[in-house]
């Protein structure tokens, strides 16, 4: 017959001894409960802010290690909700995989390894991310230095554009001509346009005059030279 009790109590002393500051004891009757703290393994590039660590809670049933242990995560440092959930995904495998022999050194062992990849993994992606960041200023960069190309729709967009800023420009400039004050001379000699159609006004009207001889008496019997003789006399 299996010795339970037996079991637990030399598993216990095991993790002490290998984990002596990592482990945690808070119960012993009827059976252990305890806890253990696992941190990602260091690495020569690692940092504080690199590392993650987990505290796993186990609970011994009476029949551990023949029944899974209880566990619960209880802390945790630098880890997001999806990457706790692949460590507890983790532990029930470990469990499967191991059922019948004590395992709490088993799947310590795995979440410390699966610590380690997913802080490279972090570091990883973040050193991408910096990277895809780096190369999108660099072709924003290149892409200001180069321009934009130039087609005939967007030329023709620019085009109309321009235009109609180029009207409203001046239709403020003669609106803030006429603000002034400007007489009418000074308007008329602003205005070439005015200028213009005064001068076609005045040729026109030209072309167009006509002499009613019939306002002179009689044209026969102007003599302008004898006019002239008598008045030098």
């Amino acid at each position: 017959m299996t010795d339970f009790k037996e079991e637990q109590n030399n598993e216990i002393e095991a993790l002490e001894s290998i984990y002596p500051e990592e482990i945690e004891v808070l119960k012993t009757d009827p059976y252990h409960v305890f806890t253990i703290t696992i941190c990602s393994q260091e690495t020569d590039q690692s940092e504080d802010e690199d590392l993650a660590s987990c505290v796993i809670q186990f609970s011994y049933v009476e029949k551990y290690p023949e029944e899974p242990p209880l566990f619960e995560i209880v802390d945790n440092e630098n880890l997001e909700d999806d990457q706790i959930e692949e460590i507890i995904s983790l532990i029930n495998e470990q469990i499967e995989e191991n059922i019948g022999m004590v395992l709490v050194f088993t799947i310590v062992s795995a979440i410390q390894e699966k610590l380690t990849v997913m802080v490279e993994d972090s570091k990883r992606r973040k050193q991408e991310e910096i990277e895809r960041k780096k190369r999108q200023l660099e072709e924003e960069e290149q892409k200001r230095f180069e321009g934009t190309k130039v087609t005939v729709e967007t030329f023709l967009a620019w085009k109309t554009k321009f235009d109609a800023e180029m009207a409203e420009m001046k239709k403020e400039k003669v609106h803030k001509e006429k603000t002034k004050g400007l007489t009418g001379k000074e308007m008329f000699m602003r205005d070439e346009s005015m200028a213009d159609s005064d001068l076609k006004l005045l040729e026109s009207e030209e072309e167009g005059v006509e002499v009613d001889e019939s306002l002179f008496q009689d044209m026969d019997d102007l003599d302008m030279d004898d006019d002239l003789e008598d008045a030098g006399d």
